[in-house]
Formats: C-alpha cells, sequence, structure tokens
C-alpha cells in the first residue's frame, strides 16, 4: 500500500467516525423526554407547563402565570434578590419579576432546545426552572412546576 492510499484510508475511517460521534452527540425528542422524566418526573406535564407559560406570558396574564409557580420562590430579577410568598404577592409584583427580558426568553424558548440536569428543565440561559417538588415525605406525590425566575445577565461575570 502506497502512502498515498493509506492516507486516503485514515481520512477516510477519521472522516466517518467524526460523524458517528456528531450523531450520537444529537439529541431527539425521545432522549430529551428521557432526560426530562428522569430529572423532573414528566415530561408531558413539562411540555404542557411550557405551553400553558408561553400563552400565559404572551397574553400578559399574571393570574394564570402565578399557577405555574411553586411557593415560596425567591426571584431575582435584577440586583436584589425577593422572596415571592403566594400568587396573590407574585401577581402585585409580575411586572417587576416577568421582566421583558425574561418575557422573551420564555417566549422563544422552544420545546426540543431545552436544557435538562438534576436541578431540572432551564429555560434561556437559566432565567427559568422548572422543577419537579415532592409533596410528601416519600415523594410519592410530586408536582412539576417554576422553580426559579431570575435576570441572568447579572450573574454573568
Amino acid at each position: 500500500m502506497t502512502i498515498l492510499t493509506r492516507l486516503a484510508s485514515l481520512i477516510l475511517i477519521s472522516s466517518s467516525l467524526i460523524s458517528t460521534v456528531h450523531v450520537a452527540a444529537q439529541t431527539t425528542p425521545t432522549d430529551l423526554d428521557k432526560s426530562i422524566d428522569l430529572s423532573v418526573g414528566s415530561h408531558v406535564k413539562v411540555e404542557h407547563l411550557l405551553t400553558d407559560l408561553q400563552r400565559s406570558v404572551a397574553q400578559h396574564n399574571p393570574a394564570a402565570v402565578a399557577t405555574l409557580v411553586h411557593y415560596p420562590i425567591k426571584v431575582n430579577p435584577g440586583k436584589h434578590p425577593i422572596t415571592i410568598k403566594t400568587p396573590k404577592a407574585f401577581i402585585k409584583d409580575y411586572d417587576s419579576i416577568i421582566t421583558h427580558d425574561i418575557s422573551d426568553v420564555i417566549l422563544k424558548q422552544k420545546y426540543e432546545a431545552l436544557f435538562v440536569n438534576s436541578q431540572g428543565v432551564m429555560l434561556g440561559d437559566g432565567e427559568v426552572w422548572i422543577t419537579g417538588f415532592c409533596l410528601d415525605k416519600n415523594c410519592k406525590n410530586s408536582d412539576i412546576k417554576i422553580g426559579t425566575i431570575q435576570d441572568t445577565k447579572n450573574l454573568k461575570p
């Protein structure tokens, strides 16, 4: 085998390995659904929550958004975090919590582009996190709600 033939063979082999790795690294909707099921509890509930959140934010419906939140929630819409203890307080402070930047992130988020880890499901760069919450000591009953709302610009160096 000549050097040119060996080189051509190596290039073909390496390009096939690279394309295999690239395909394996892509997340399919099924993989995303499985990740959400494992970390949060139910991809179906997360998808419904995201749809409800986007619809409610688009309609500027503070009461509807408030029902999607787990209380108490610490929100950080700017430089100073605040704790919101009730849906009534959330509705009252809606415009300072769901800022223009946070609203944009929510409205632009695609389900298939969600990031998932052990903390939950992240929208945008971490502006909103959807998390599973245990409702009893053994976590036999749980709920999926928004657990974090924050302006991530203040978190970046």
